[in-house]
């Protein structure tokens, strides 16, 4: 009897765990197979980030896995915030970085290793680092080759590690370049893509993101995805201007256009702020008669005419060594002609037109004739001048803000006129671009008016400093203009925009957000990608 009630108890037992264990992997095949994370595996295991790393060293690379001296990946140029991560891939081939991000994908959504694309580290707020993660670096990627297509509508494939001073440098070699850029070209393509790339053309062109026929990305999923206007456009749209959330730009087909020879380039002040920008605006309205526009607030400087004749030559030099500019407030108009030599002489007479309808101050006219490349590279200059004298790896709390023209004065007004007190810091840069040159389909998400203004605040802090100059201050006048945005109501969208909260992105986003985050859902269920920017911290569920 005892042996028979042994025997019973066995089978019971054996049969309740049979039965509990086909109950959890039916739980588990469910849950890999329900809903929007229908790839997405669930195990009862946490996978610490070094685990997955430690596994990640059996992949064969073409590249190569670096788990020491990645001090580097925890930088960038804003150089306020480093995370360090736990291993940086250096890919050769696109391959290597489909390999690496599908098999952390299928590790499931138990592993927390995060996956971050660094570019060339113009990062201001740690966008391109992954705290305790994984950082690729795509300047690393040197596959595909760059190839130029000429013709009717000429183009060129590229990397999306590939610099665009490189692209420059190559496309000038057939007399064609791209038609937009941004005002620092030693910048990778995927890092401008992943945000708008915005410079003095944008308001003829469109920002970078609006010049691309072509893009192949590596998704969340590690899947690599060719797409255009006409193929997985969802994808291509969501890409440019989605801040690396959807994907990692591997290549891109940028359009370009026939390039100049020479730059006419131009620079006036007024004193007169409604003057100021309804002479920008008046000139952005105009089609073909000028190529970029940029302008300049200048606050309680003084000598400013004599800083530009290093580059400048004044339209009357006597009438410019008598201007006085001490104590004032200052706006600069700078604009550009692109012309080739043969065509100088009715270039100069349109640029003379053209002037004869603004209001500047007359004895501040400045002029030079440059060489297109080195009008767009002229940033550079700048920044080996400041690498020389120790200044270029400093603090950079820039404040980049797109304005509606409707609310631009009342921005002035308070920001110009009450918060800051001089320019010593760095240059505020301020133009009007028409949204009609911007294709809403991106993610890139800008005020909803026909023409709004980029005004950015390129402010360095000195190291070690506590006073007007320090990190702290900058940092605490940054949050008074922002501040002063949010009281005033102002329709106000930041540039490469950095918030804390997802509640704070859901405001950025607007009415794009259940779109955005729809396209997170497809793309990177497991959230994996792009960490820096705080957007999503956990694999995307249907309840967002």
């Amino acid at each position: 009897m005892v042996l028979k009630l042994v025997s019973f108890s066995k089978h019971v037992i054996f049969s309740f765990t049979k039965t509990i264990i086909i109950l959890i992997l039916s739980f588990i095949l469910y849950k890999a197979d329900s809903g929007c994370n229908n790839s997405i595996t669930t195990s009862l295991v946490q996978i610490s980030p070094y685990d997955v790393i430690i596994s990640l060293q059996s992949q064969s690379f073409d590249g190569h896995l670096s788990l020491k001296d990645n001090e580097d990946a925890a930088k960038d140029f804003g150089n306020i915030h480093h995370f360090p991560p736990l291993a940086v891939l250096h890919p050769k081939t696109v391959s290597d970085i489909s390999r690496t991000v599908k098999h952390i994908f299928e590790k499931g959504s138990d592993s927390e290793l995060k996956v971050a694309a660094r570019g060339h580290g113009h990062s201001l707020q740690g966008q391109a680092q992954a705290h305790q993660g994984l950082v690729i670096k795509m300047e690393s990627l040197q596959s595909p080759e760059m190839k130029i297509q000429t013709g009717e509508f000429p183009f060129v494939d590229v990397s999306g590690g590939e610099l665009w001073i490189n692209i420059l440098h190559e496309t000038l070699k057939h007399g064609l370049a791209p038609k937009s850029w941004t005002d620092y070209l030693h910048l990778t393509v995927g890092g401008t893509l992943s945000n708008a790339g915005i410079s003095g053309q944008a308001f003829r062109h469109g920002p970078q993101i609006n010049n691309i026929f072509q893009l192949e990305i590596v998704t969340g999923k590690g899947e690599v995805v060719t797409c255009s206007e006409n193929r997985n456009a969802d994808l291509f749209h969501g890409v440019l201007g989605g801040l690396g959330q959807f994907g990692i730009i591997t290549r891109a087909r940028i359009s370009l256009e026939p390039a100049p020879k020479m730059v006419k380039w131009i620079r006036v002040l007024y004193s007169d702020f409604s003057k100021f920008t309804r002479d920008q605006e008046y000139l952005i309205s105009l089609k073909d008669k000028i190529d970029y526009i940029e302008g300049f607030v200048i606050i309680n400087r003084t000598g400013i005419l004599n800083g530009w004749r290093l580059s400048f030559d004044p339209k009357d030099p006597l009438q410019a060594s008598q201007f006085n500019s001490d104590g004032k407030t200052f706006y600069c108009l700078e604009m550009a002609k692109y012309f080739n030599p043969d065509e100088a002489d009715v270039m100069n007479q349109d640029v003379d037109h053209l002037l004869s309808q603004l209001s500047y101050i007359p004895p501040t006219l400045f002029l030079s004739e440059v060489s297109y490349v080195e009008f767009l590279d002229r940033v550079h200059v700048s920044e080996k001048k400041l690498r020389a004298q120790g200044l270029w790896e400093v603090h950079h709390p820039w404040l980049n803000l797109l304005i509606p023209r409707s609310e631009i004065h009342d921005f002035a007004k308070e920001v110009f006129g009450n918060i800051l007190k001089d320019t010593s810091n760095g240059p505020i840069l301020i133009y009007p671009v028409n949204q009609t040159r911007w294709n809403s389909k991106t993610s890139f998400v800008t005020p909803e008016e026909d023409v709004f203004y980029l005004v950015a605040f390129l402010t360095s802090a000195v190291p070690f400093s506590t006073g007007e100059n320090s990190l702290e201050y900058i940092l605490n006048q940054n949050k008074r203009i922002l501040d002063f945005c949010t009281h005033a109501q102002l329709n106000v969208k930041q540039y490469l925009a950095h918030y804390d909260t997802q509640e704070e992105w859901q405001v950025h986003f607007g009415s794009q957000w259940g779109a955005f985050v729809e396209r997170k859902r497809t793309y990177d269920p497991l959230a994996l990608l792009a960490p820096g920017h705080r957007i999503f911290q956990k694999a995307v569920s249907s309840s967002i």
